[in-house]
C-alpha cells in the first residue's frame, strides 16, 4: 500500500507551491489515475514517489516505511518511467537488460531465462540482438518497460509513458499494467490520453495548480458531472471549455 499525507513541494525562489498537501491511498492491485493540465504538478508528485525529489512537507509510505527510514529497499521495489527516459544506446536490448540484473543483483543463473521471458511478454524477442540506436521510439519504450519487470517491483510509477507511440505499442503497455495489476502491484499512471484512463485505472486523482481537486472513480465521476465520457468531465472539473 502506498500512502500519500498532506506532501508539498515548494522549489527554491519560487513563491508558489508546485505541489500543496496532497493526500491519496493506493492500494494493492490497484491502478491510479494522474491526470490535470500542463504545469499542474502531476511530474513533481511522481517524481517525490519515485524518490527523485523529496517533499518540503508532509510524508509518502511504502507498506508503512518512508525514504527516510529505508530509501534503499523501497527504491528497490520501484519501477518508475517516463516519457523522457534514456537508455544506453549502445547496448544491445539483451547487454542492456543484462547490466540491469547486474544493478539489482540478479542471480546470473536466473537471468537468461528472466529476460528471455521478460522479452517474449512484450513480444520484443526480435530485439534481443540489436542496439538500442537503431530502435524505433516505441521499441525504445518497451525495451524501458522491459527494463521496469527486471527486478519485478511492486510499485510502478509511469509518467506519460505512451507519448509519441503509435496504437500498437501503447496497447501493449496498457496490457502490461493490466497484467501487473492482476499480480497485485500498485501503479500510478500519469497521461493526457483519457481513454486510457477509462480503460485501465481504478481510480482518478484531477491536479490542478498543484492540488488535488478531485479524487474518486471514473465512474462515479461520470455521473457527478453527468457527463458522457471523461474528456468532458475533466474540463467541467477544471473549468475549462471541451471545445
Amino acid at each position: 500500500m502506498l500512502i500519500v499525507k498532506e506532501v508539498s513541494k515548494k522549489f527554491d525562489g519560487r513563491e508558489k507551491y508546485a505541489d500543496y498537501k496532497i493526500s491519496f491511498t493506493a492500494n494493492d492491485g490497484e491502478v491510479i489515475g494522474v491526470v490535470g493540465p500542463n504545469g499542474a504538478g502531476k511530474t513533481t508528485l511522481l517524481r517525490m514517489l519515485g524518490g527523485i525529489l523529496q517533499p518540503t512537507d508532509g510524508k509518502i509510505m511504502f507498506d508503512d516505511q518512508t525514504f527516510q527510514e529505508n530509501e534503499t529497499e523501497i527504491k528497490k521495489n520501484i519501477g518508475y518511467l517516463s516519457e523522457n527516459t534514456q537508455i544506453y544506446k549502445a547496448f544491445t536490448t539483451y547487454e542492456f537488460l543484462n547490466m540491469c540484473c547486474d544493478i539489482y543483483s540478479i542471480d546470473k543463473k536466473d537471468r537468461d531465462k528472466r529476460i528471455n521471458n521478460i522479452l517474449k511478454k512484450l513480444k520484443i524477442e526480435n530485439l534481443s540482438n540489436q542496439r538500442i540506436e537503431h530502435l524505433s521510439t516505441g521499441q525504445s519504450q518497451k525495451v524501458n518497460i522491459a527494463r521496469l519487470l527486471i527486478h519485478n517491483p511492486k510499485y510502478y510509477i509511469l509518467d506519460e509513458v505512451t507519448n509519441g507511440l503509435d496504437i500498437m505499442s501503447s496497447e501493449i503497455i496498457a496490457r502490461f499494467v493490466k497484467e501487473e495489476k492482476k499480480n497485485n502491484k500498485v501503479v500510478i499512471y500519469s497521461t493526457h490520453h483519457m481513454e486510457e484512463i477509462e480503460s485501465i485505472c481504478d481510480r482518478l486523482l484531477i491536479i490542478n495548480e498543484g492540488k488535488v481537486i478531485e479524487n474518486d472513480t471514473v465512474e462515479n465521476i461520470l455521473k457527478k458531472t453527468k457527463k458522457k465520457n471523461l474528456r468532458e468531465a475533466f474540463f467541467e472539473i477544471i473549468g475549462g471549455d471541451s471545445l
